[in-house]
């Protein structure tokens, strides 16, 4: 153990602790804009410098570790000078129009300053411009990057990418895409990583809200809505609403409030994602297609990207079922349309998602007698979602706890799971040893798909079942970074697998590029958690027992895998 004093604090830490950690432990918080632990460790920022007695430069405390008998001021009038003219420098090559910005009242940048009571920039203000397609689902605006570094190190140590890089020297370095590359070029996943850890708003995600809006305000469509299980566990971060506060009900009603027509569960369209996806596994698996490669799941659109550029040969290894997104917006376009005796042009599909990824999932065209569009018509992130509630002037504290519409209205413990990694396996199972036993396991049967904790085992979660004679080998991934090393394992034969579950970022799409920030915080196990426990609550907890799934296939797709099923709910992955 080492001694150090802290602001007149004497304490005791383990050895190699740094200082930013020490301090917290006393309840003294340095504040700091680069660093994320073990990831961006640079202090490039030097907004955490600290003073040590004896020692006349400042030091920084996020990467230098405390030694015996240091005596260290964390605000003095020397640190606090020297902070003030370090955030105000930033200022000056900041675009400070808060006002218009996304991350107005959470930025790190913000706060920084006005707890600093900067009032005034006495420096001359410079901004960078480089231009940018607004239309890519992911924007960067380069007058307010602060080249804290976080999204080139979380991009290259995380997510295995290395989209962007850092240019220039001296007063002209910047950050660009990596290649001299346009973004549209580049290899990008738009898991959304880089937006999340961004300290400033210097990365987001496209606004379509105004989009939304103007759909809602035309007398002539019908607006429908789903909202991801995802979205549930998050929502409510951003407006004051505890776990059991935020439920879908109310969503639902916020929702409606604003004038959508008709709002569901996309944890239905999860349970439809199971009937296909399971159906098709057991129907590949038995066929002997799985010796040398396994069958990798097909819900992330963001993995989706990734196994596209970086490993081409696995593609025709994926799931064909679409997602629960795109499955949604095909049976809104078609079957639902029907149900309510309309032209498919006139509904316009609106999914509230975890993700940014889905933005650009929503692309897919979908071909159905005479329809001829998209099975989605617009994506908002869980932020956006709140954004609007805002707008609307919805006091979340007032909003009533309502059902879905129907004849979608229904969904199990199974579809909620979807949100967590490993859950897409344990719902695929639980209906596939149904369909070779013809009798339910317990619920709980296949939970060693399950994380043990945000990024344990490296992100992978490795499980081996029994049912009869059949062995399955499965493995459940979370992180880019994460499935690059297991697809390298697989490669080299060092391990094999029959079913692999993949989802691009850290912890599955409770931890998506789409959700509410909170910087220096990874929320996803947490977030996770609370999915299981609405599993373990749910009144029905596997897929094959929906009812109204089981309707719809009655009435329209006749059963899994059928002609129409194959028409409507699965796609071709090309390279």
């Amino acid at each position: 153990m080492v001694n150090v004093t802290i602001d007149g604090k004497k304490i005791q830490v383990r050895e190699g602790t740094t200082i930013m950690d020490a301090a917290a432990r006393c309840g003294i918080p340095i504040p700091s804009l680069c660093y994320l632990k073990d990831i961006n460790e640079i202090a490039a920022c030097r907004v955490c410098v600290v003073e040590l007695e004896g020692k006349e430069r400042l030091i920084t405390s996020c990467n230098n570790v405390v030694a015996e008998g240091m005596v260290l001021y964390t605000n003095s009038p020397k640190v606090r000078r020297h902070r003030r003219k370090i955030v105000e420098l930033l200022l000056s090559q900041h675009d400070c129009l808060c006002a218009t910005c996304q991350r107005s009242g959470n930025c790190s940048l913000q706060k920084i300053a006005n707890d600093l009571n900067i009032l005034e920039i006495p420096f001359h203000h410079t901004l960078e411009h480089q231009p940018w397609n607004k239309n890519f689902p992911l924007l960067r605006k380069s007058e307010k990057c602060i080249k804290c570094m976080r999204c080139v190190q979380i991009c290259e140590k995380v997510q295995g990418l290395g989209i962007w890089t850092v240019e220039g020297t001296g007063s002209r370095v910047t950050i660009n895409v990596s290649g001299r590359k346009t973004i549209e070029e580049a290899d990008c996943s738009l898991c959304g990583q880089c937006i999340t850890h961004c300290p400033v708003g210097a990365l987001t995600a496209r606004d379509d809200t105004e989009k939304v809006w103007e759909a809602i305000e035309d007398p002539e469509k019908i607006v429908v809505a789903q909202v991801a299980p995802a979205v549930r566990t998050a929502w409510g971060e951003e407006l004051g609403l505890s776990p059991e506060e935020a439920t879908i009900g109310r969503i639902m009603d916020a929702l409606k409030r604003m004038g959508v027509d008709y709002a569901f569960d996309t944890v239905f369209s999860a349970d439809l994602t199971i009937m296909e996806e399971a159906s098709e596994f057991l129907e590949r698996f038995t066929k002997g297609e799985f010796r040398d490669r396994p069958m990798f799941t097909s819900c992330c659109p963001g993995w989706i990207r990734f196994v596209k550029t970086q490993f081409p040969h696995m593609v025709k290894y994926l799931s064909t079922a679409k997602s629960p997104q795109q499955m949604f917006g095909a049976v809104m376009k078609t079957y639902y349309a029907q149900k309510l005796g309309v032209d498919p042009e006139r509904i316009f599909t609106v999914s509230i998602m975890p993700c940014v990824a889905k933005k650009a999932e929503r692309e897919m065209e979908l071909f159905y007698e005479e329809y001829a569009g998209h099975d989605v018509d617009a994506v908002l992130t869980t932020r956006e979602l709140v954004r609007m509630i805002r707008s609307a002037h919805i006091r979340p504290e007032g909003l009533n706890d309502i059902e879905s519409d129907s004849p979608m209205r229904e969904g199990t413990g199974a579809g909620v799971i979807f949100g967590a990694t490993g859950g897409v396996m344990e719902a695929a199972l639980r209906t596939a040893y149904f369909a070779l036993k013809g009798k339910n396991a317990p619920a709980d049967a296949f939970r060693a798909v399950r994380s043990l904790g945000f990024n344990a085992n490296n992100g992978v979660q490795e499980a081996e079942f029994k049912i009869d004679d059949l062995v399955l080998r499965t493995a459940a991934v979370s992180g880019l970074g994460n499935t690059r090393a297991l697809l390298e394992r697989i490669d080299r034969g060092e391990v094999h697998y029959d079913f692999v579950e993949v989802m691009a970022c850290p912890g599955g799409c409770v931890g998506g590029g789409g959700q509410p920030i909170h910087d220096g915080r990874e929320m996803a196990f947490e977030r996770g958690r609370q999915l299981y426990y609405l599993d373990a609550g749910a009144r029905l907890r596997y897929s094959h027992e929906n009812p109204d799934v089981k309707a719809m296939y009655e009435e329209f797709f006749e059963k899994p895998n059928s002609h129409k099923a194959h028409l409507l709910l699965h796609t071709e992955h090309r390279k």
